[in-house]
């Protein structure tokens, strides 16, 4: 029943992913007509329906690492991770009530014009330039995650390679073709291939649980009474301890925090939200990604218990070091051929939503925050053309990041945690800026600095899980922007 069949990939499979990859750079360039605007490059003229822009989030927030470390969560421990995702629903909300009205009120591009409207321009600046470093940082890791996958997946086919040329060449394909179709078709390309590539890694993940229940003696049954008596449906943990990074407090304060600096005051998503075609329909397509997000999240948790049920009776050759690898090993390794093939598009659909999305919010911001200040009487088309420019340029940054990623462990925790550690000032600052009236551009900026060194401070040198930075830079930055807000200017 646990069948073992030849490793790695076969021509059929490298065949369905060489597919996959023609036919979604295809559909990107559909979207190529001349944008003779900005708005029309980044925001696609607010003409994406609420539902396609509720999966392009969803598909935005998802990376390769999702897809394959929350199985590896599960597999090693429980449904615990579900707990953050609570928060993720409350922070929509507040989302909803406090941020995107605001960015509805005038011609917006970036979530950071909205700071200069209630700050200036020195803090819209400093925003915006945060966002631009962090962004960068963690996207750079989640394209090297791809390395890992294809690595898995392509040993047997590349063996001539080196490890090295393997995770370039790998990486190297998935940042040409993904910035093919963001380059030349905008946000409408981006939003759109969203939308298929999450169809394609959901049916994939579903296929991927339906064959590991299909190997198991009993399927559903088995499997159900195994990982029960094993606790690993548990999703619960009330106790108190500071320092357990996901418990029910942990989840729902930092998940609440998390979600409202990462959708709230991040150009990733909220380029999204301002493509909307109004914003009622911006706040129906955040509230229902909340619900995609619990279902998909579900879903992959189950895949890691199945995962912990199928090895229990099959146990590897060689033990498991990383809890990140055991899903795309098995995909590789005991997945009839042709469905292996589409799991691995599935986590590469995954890999392409993510950097497209990236890469489009950080030309945008690039472009609105920076070149159209400094040159505030370059022409449309010009600005179109420098979007274009922008994009190809942060498309060489992050495969170089990648690579680096590649060489240094540290660099693997930089990328993940400088995004939790910069959004705790962000989101002080927008609050300031959206429940303050006597929050100064002055006051604001040293809060920002505050909270930026306590998260620092907080990642580096305490046991403190990555759920509380946001809640507690958040905090200070608050206090510290509000206080120092109070104190007369020294004239």
């Amino acid at each position: 029943m646990g069948h073992r069949r030849a490793m790695g990939l076969n021509a059929l499979d490298v065949a369905v992913i060489v597919a996959y990859l023609g036919c979604v750079t295809a559909f990107g360039m559909r979207f190529r007509k001349k944008e003779s605007t900005v708005r029309g490059y980044f925001l696609a003229e607010q003409t994406i329906p609420w539902w396609a822009i509720s999966l392009s989030i969803v598909a935005a927030e998802t990376s390769t690492l999702t897809i394959i470390s929350v199985p590896g969560m599960s597999y090693e421990k429980d449904f615990r991770f579900l707990q953050l995702v609570i928060g993720y629903l409350i922070g929509r909300v507040i989302i909803s009530v406090l941020l995107i009205p605001h960015y509805f009120r005038g011609d917006l591009v970036t979530a950071y014009q909205l700071i200069e409207r209630r700050f200036g321009q020195g803090l819209r600046s400093l925003t915006a330039g945060l966002f631009l470093i962090t962004r960068a940082a963690a996207e750079g890791v989640r394209v090297f995650a791809v390395a890992i996958v294809v690595g898995i997946a392509l040993h047997g086919l590349l063996g001539g390679f080196s490890d090295f040329g393997r995770d370039v060449a790998a990486i190297a394909i998935v940042s040409a073709l993904t910035l093919v179709y963001t380059f030349k078709g905008g946000m409408a390309a981006v939003i759109w291939t969203d939308v298929v590539q999450l169809a394609v890694y959901v049916t994939g993940s579903l296929a991927g649980l339906f064959t590991i229940l299909h190997l198991v003696p009993g399927g559903w049954h088995t499997v159900y009474g195994v990982a029960a008596e094993a606790g690993k449906f548990r999703v619960f943990d009330f106790s108190w301890n500071f320092y357990t990074t996901y418990t029910f407090w942990s989840g729902v304060i930092g998940g609440t925090f998390l979600t409202t600096a990462s959708h709230g005051t991040d150009q990733l998503i909220v380029q999204r939200l301002l493509s909307s075609r109004s914003e009622r329909q911006a706040k129906v397509a955040l509230l229902a990604s909340g619900v995609i997000v619990l279902i998909q999240f579900s879903l992959f948790l189950l895949i890691g218990a199945t995962l912990y049920v199928f090895y229990r009776m099959f146990p590897p050759v060689v033990a498991f070091t990383r809890a990140d690898t055991i899903f795309p090993t098995f995909i590789v390794n005991r997945m009839p051929h042709g469905i292996s093939g589409l799991l691995i598009s599935a986590i590469l659909a995954a890999a392409m939503a993510n950097l497209s999305a990236a890469l489009n919010s950080l030309s945008s911001t690039t472009i609105v925050d920076f070149y159209s200040r400094i040159n505030p009487r370059a022409s449309e088309a010009r600005r179109v053309m420098l979007s274009r420019v922008s994009t190809v340029v942060w498309g060489v940054i992050l495969f170089a990041l990648a690579i680096l990623a590649r060489s240094g462990g540290k660099v693997l925790e930089l990328g993940l945690s400088i995004a939790s550690v910069a959004y705790g000032s962000l989101l002080g600052v927008f609050m300031l800026g959206v429940l303050t009236r006597k929050a100064t551009e002055r006051g604001a900026m040293a809060g920002m600095l505050c909270g930026f060194v306590l998260n620092i401070y907080l990642w580096q040198f305490t046991r403190i899980p990555f759920p509380w930075y946001v809640p507690l830079g958040s905090a200070v930055t608050f206090a510290t922007g509000y206080g120092m807000s109070l104190i007369p200017a020294k004239r």
